[in-house]
């Protein structure tokens, strides 16, 4: 099968981009399961093992797609009058009323069930670019990975549950000061800041950590971090909006919207055990079983089969931009 990979996002991701490395992940995949990948994505973008075609914006994707293309996947830019077999996956979240198109693959159960769909796929990690989980390694501190500048993503929230669980934080993806979106400072001591760090910075992070706190004030689609920090035994200490109960069972994390459970679940983080959770990972969320649940959804399309059962559409009813967590 040719599969052509649509996407508006430089590949492959250079720092942060959970949506980047799963379609990377994907081809990967899919070329070691016998299958031709090529991509259509921006300027900059390169690609070892399959075909990269730069996208020219000033023309709609689908007329850039070659003849002997079998199937389209969409990430980006969709036509949903768009002719040929394809699929488009929503790596986001939608404002309320907004329709997708009926071939729409969602990233969870939960994510899929919000929009009144049922198509869903995880994301899979590409268990080789992780190398070593070190699991027998002395830990130190526990993570905040995300960009700390979203106040959805809650870096007041884990710095306050890690300083209450008498535990050290580093935080990637944010500095002390932030400008961007007003000014905030940080000056508790307990968070050591690392700002923006690449891939070859946040491996041995997770390395030397023991733990990921997440404490989303949003429905996360799915979150990229938490099956990283999982790869290298990492419990996950999370919010209960989005994926988190989804991708987080009891036995590898704790979930809760108190804020004082996830501290006493952080003060007992040595109760879970790494090899479990490092297996857990390597089995249900790698990229070889992501491209075959793709490969099956490939393959509806191509026969004529709808993904869901009815166009998926936002609720009209609005969702608080942000949650809360009870103290």
């Amino acid at each position: 099968m040719h599969v052509l990979i649509e996407t508006d996002l430089q590949i492959p991701a250079l720092k942060y981009g959970g949506i980047e490395r799963a379609l990377w992940w994907l081809g990967k995949a899919l070329v070691d399961q016998g299958h031709k990948v090529s991509y259509l994505a921006p300027a900059g973008s390169s690609c070892s093992f399959g075909q990269m075609l730069i996208r020219d914006p000033n023309r709609r994707p689908e007329q850039q797609i070659p003849d002997d293309v079998d199937v389209v996947h969409f990430n980006g830019t969709y036509n949903p009058d768009y002719d040929r077999p394809h699929l488009f996956t929503f790596h986001c979240n939608a404002p309320p009323g907004q329709t997708l198109p009926q071939n729409t693959v969602f990233l969870t159960a939960n994510h899929a069930s919000r929009y009144g769909g049922e198509c869903h796929i995880h994301y899979g990690l590409d268990l080789d670019e992780y190398g070593d989980p070190a699991l027998s390694q002395p830990r130190k501190n526990v993570v905040f990975l995300a960009k700390a500048a979203w106040k959805v993503k809650n870096v007041s929230g884990a710095i306050r549950m890690a300083r209450k669980a008498g535990v050290g934080i580093e935080v990637a993806g944010g500095t002390r000061l932030n400008l961007k979106m007003g000014f905030r400072f940080t000056a508790d001591p307990n968070a050591k800041f690392l700002g923006m760090i690449a891939q070859d910075e946040k491996l041995p992070l997770l390395r030397r950590t023991e733990a990921l706190l997440f404490p989303v004030l949003w429905h996360e689609p799915f979150g990229a971090a938490i099956i990283e920090a999982m790869y290298y035994g990492q419990p996950v200490f999370g919010g209960i909006w989005g994926s988190l109960p989804e991708l987080v069972p009891n036995d590898v994390g704790f979930c809760s919207d108190s804020e004082s459970e996830l501290v006493d679940a952080i003060r007992n983080r040595d109760q879970f055990n790494r090899q479990h959770i490092h297996q857990y990972i390597c089995d249900q969320f790698n990229n070889q079983r992501m491209a075959r649940d793709y490969l099956a959804a490939y393959e509806k399309v191509i026969n004529g089969e709808k993904l869901n059962s009815q166009i998926p559409i936002k609720p009209d009813t609005p969702e608080p931009k942000r949650f809360s967590m009870k103290p």
